[in-house]
């Protein structure tokens, strides 16, 4: 999510775990309730200390807290949306703001916790994902932060097992022959290697660098489906 790029084809790394296509199937899988549970936990310090939290959900939808609402709706929050592009808002809980995820327009501890889900593996080279992990350590003093696995086997974007491991040229001939997951067929070389470049996925050892003093914890489904940062 690097302001000026495209938007990201493929944003739901728990979309293979699900049928449904609902905000209610993609919100509020058996995964994302966990997920977004623990994350409440850290809100909770928050408020318990400060009253209120202020989070910034980076690459983050009104639709992803509507489908969650019973959960998070009696806490007291505040939550800024940054995105490629604001969104139209209505509740005064929430602020949409259009910036640049490895370039964020925010000062210092800006906020209480950053919160942002499969949106690293979207933001292109290492070294923008380099630049988005200082960002976010740097506009507040805590952090969860998602991303799927690397050596998880089934690609959650393509919806396809081992896609993500094989040699470029292979997968290339994959995406111009179907479509796959989330994404079109590709008509020609350009589309195919744009929808390649779409997510970079990240592992154990990736994910420690970038967040070198936060706890990486594992989501598992037999193997580790996912990656969490948590400061």
């Amino acid at each position: 999510m690097v302001k000026g790029s495209p938007i990201p084809i493929a944003q739901n790394s728990d979309a293979l775990m699900f049928l449904g296509t609902t905000p209610d199937d993609v919100y509020r899988n058996r995964f994302r309730l966990a997920r977004f549970k623990r994350f409440l936990g850290i809100v909770d310090e928050i408020i318990a200390t400060k009253a209120q939290c202020r989070v910034l959900d980076v690459g983050g939808r009104m639709e992803h807290w509507a489908a969650l609402s019973d959960l998070w709706g009696n806490r007291a929050v505040h939550v800024t949306l940054l995105n490629l592009e604001a969104e139209p808002i209505t509740d005064p809980r929430f602020e949409s703001v259009a910036g640049d995820a490895c370039q964020l327009q925010f000062p210092d501890n800006a906020f209480d916790l950053v919160y942002s889900n499969s949106v690293i593996e979207h933001v292109g080279s290492w070294a923008n994902q380099k630049r988005m992990a200082a960002e976010i350590r740097r506009v507040a003093p805590r952090g969860f932060i998602q991303t799927p696995n690397y050596w998880f086997p089934i690609e959650p974007h393509f919806r396809m097992p081992f896609i993500h491991w094989l040699p470029e040229p292979w997968r290339i001939l994959i995406v111009k022959a179907r479509a796959c997951g989330f994404y079109p067929k590709a008509t020609n070389e350009d589309e195919a290697r744009t929808i390649l470049s779409d997510a970079t996925l990240l592992d154990f050892n990736a994910m420690k660098t970038l967040f070198p003093d936060y706890t990486i914890e594992r989501e598992k489904v037999v193997f580790t489906k996912s990656l969490i940062a948590i400061r």
